[in-house]
């Protein structure tokens, strides 16, 4: 299968501490490939080098064959089509769900330009479509503010989907979550990957089996394992380290 991302020999290092040492894989375009490991793993790290919050000190990531992102600023890196998402919801809560998404199709992103300059019927359509797809629609045009944790989360990775990206970083996008919505945000990657790749840093291990194409364990940042969840959560190594202190609870 093609490969969307590419990962070689990356390393970040900050006062010569390691955080990512010397990281190799591969991910596939249409998968759901979760990082998990220990706290101090490296996994946030990572997901900082391939968005552009942080350079490497060694290694590259090359997205759809070529383009090396590590040569990229952050904003450029949104541009060519890789969006991220934060654990932590980054919507307007005084804003509608409507007025959310249309901020974020607005070209100079300004919360002036959003409220005061009407988008295309082509990105209210394109808008609508994704409302849809998260679940949403109906709630359009009430406040942010108004929508439980999960919807906030839904609602952002909406936002992250209006900008089209090829591929989408999500950091601990259940955390807080009862089980009911994990598994409505597991049911909505799966509806997106086809279109949009998707790499998740995660803890909870429930949602990992449920919805993982593929799992890469991180410790000591460095690659401890790589495979299916059965093959990985069945290996000693990656019990000891992580699944057998807790990993399973640990948010």
């Amino acid at each position: 299968m093609e490969a969307i991302l590419q990962i070689d020999n990356l390393t970040v290092s900050f006062d010569g501490f390691k955080a990512v040492n010397s990281v190799n894989t591969e991910i596939a375009k249409g998968e759901i490939r979760f990082f998990i490991g220990p706290n101090g793993a490296g996994k946030t790290t990572l997901l900082d080098a391939i968005c552009g919050r942080v350079k490497p000190a060694d290694g590259q990531v090359l997205f759809k064959g070529n383009l090396d992102v590590t040569r990229y600023a952050e904003h450029e890196i949104v541009n060519i089509g890789i969006g991220r998402k934060f654990q932590v919801p980054s919507v307007f809560t005084s804003l509608t769900v409507d007025e959310n998404m249309e901020l974020t199709v607005v070209k100079d992103r300004s919360l002036y330009s959003s409220l005061f300059c009407s988008v295309s019927k082509a990105q209210q359509e394109c808008n609508d479509d994704i409302l849809n797809t998260i679940g949403l629609y109906e709630k359009r045009h009430s406040e942010a503010a108004a929508l439980s944790h999960g919807e906030k989360q839904w609602l952002e990775i909406g936002m992250l989907l209006a900008q089209q990206p090829k591929l989408m970083l999500l950091d601990e996008p259940v955390a807080g979550m009862g089980r009911r919505e994990t598994e409505k945000t597991g049911e909505l990657l799966k509806k997106i990957c086809n279109d949009c790749t998707i790499v998740v840093v995660e803890h909870d291990m429930q949602f990992v089996r449920d919805f993982a194409t593929k799992v890469t364990v991180l410790h000591e940042g460095a690659v401890l394992d790589e495979g299916s969840v059965y093959d990985v959560q069945n290996n000693p190594k990656v019990i000891d380290v992580y699944l057998g202190r807790g990993g399973e609870h640990d948010a």
